[in-house]
């Protein structure tokens, strides 16, 4: 095992380069002796599990994310969802104007009145990114739940990468990208303007940051247009690499397409989407349901990490 943490050590202060080291080693040590991504079966949507829950943890503080499959094909309750959240701690749902009345998002191929307006609500690619990118500070999406009620007839297949991972890669080839990636206009968003409605201002901030349980936060959009970074040649670069290893086969990039029952619940990883086809009958759509939280998962903090390494 590696050296013990201090509990004031901040793996993410680049002047830091000893507490750096023991997290990493401590986190690669965690995705050793294998590349699998074992599936964990939930035997009753109505009464998780205790070995359940723990499976799912164990995955989640590996990799901060998880999938699991109910064996339920079809089945789509969203109060499911909702108690799967609660019981890692999540419960402040960040809505937004297409989540239904719940605050879980129906996620299906709309009209474009209806928030076709926006890719998630198309059959079309979604590039990388983390969700609510474009959300003020103080209200950023930590993690996520996605439940497949039905799949696409052919496609939409996801692509998902740990943030911490992304860091790791990126301050190994050169720690001053990191730097750029965390200054507080990195990245900025414009303004959603409809008919000359502001619905939502611009908002800047970094990609990477520090949050104040000392846990990596990130947020990233891999889109071209409706995104300004700020003009600086070491960010430049910073992206390109970035850009490099998500394009990459990458064994830690994973690749996974949701069947009728499954789910992904994650601290907001990194994740795109391929296009798909529907089925010709609206009862043969692609449904998911999506809960995003202003929670990071409970058990997957830092004073975790520190106490197992």
């Amino acid at each position: 095992m590696t050296e013990r943490a201090r509990p004031y050590d901040n793996p993410f202060d680049l002047h830091d380069e000893p507490a750096y080291q023991r997290w990493r080693a401590g986190k690669l040590e965690r995705l050793a002796g294998g590349d699998d991504f074992p599936i964990v079966a939930i035997a009753d949507v109505n009464q998780l599990q205790e070995a359940e829950i723990a499976a799912l943890l164990r995955q989640l503080q590996r990799c901060n994310m998880a999938i699991y499959d109910t064996g339920a094909e079809g089945f789509a309750d969203k109060e499911f969802v909702r108690r799967l959240g609660r019981h890692f701690g999540l419960t402040r749902l960040d809505g937004n104007p297409y989540s239904d009345e719940d605050d879980i998002s129906s996620i299906t191929v709309k009209p474009r009145d209806q928030g076709a307006l926006y890719i998630p609500y198309t059959d079309r690619p979604i590039s990388w990114h983390t969700d609510g990118y474009y959300n003020a500070p103080e209200v950023q999406v930590r993690s996520f739940i996605l439940h497949c009620a039905r799949p696409a007839a052919r496609g939409g297949e996801n692509r998902l990468l740990d943030p911490e991972l992304a860091y790791i890669h990126l301050r190994d080839e050169n720690p001053d990208y990191i730097s750029a990636l965390m200054a507080e206009d990195a990245m900025s968003i414009p303004a959603n303007e409809v008919n000359d409605f502001v619905s939502r201002p611009l908002q800047s901030g970094p990609v990477f940051s520090v949050q104040a349980d000392g846990t990596l936060h990130m947020r990233f959009t891999a889109r071209k247009r409706h995104v300004i970074w700020r003009e600086d040649a070491m960010l430049a670069r910073a992206r390109d690499c970035l850009s490099a290893l998500l394009d990459s086969d990458s064994r830690f990039i994973y690749r996974h397409r949701l069947d009728a029952g499954q789910g992904l619940i994650a601290n907001n990883v990194l994740h795109s989407r391929s296009a798909f086809e529907d089925g010709t009958g609206t009862e043969e759509a692609r449904l998911l349901y999506r809960a995003r939280y202003h929670d990071r998962i409970k058990g997957t903090g830092m004073a975790e990490f520190t106490e197992a390494i």
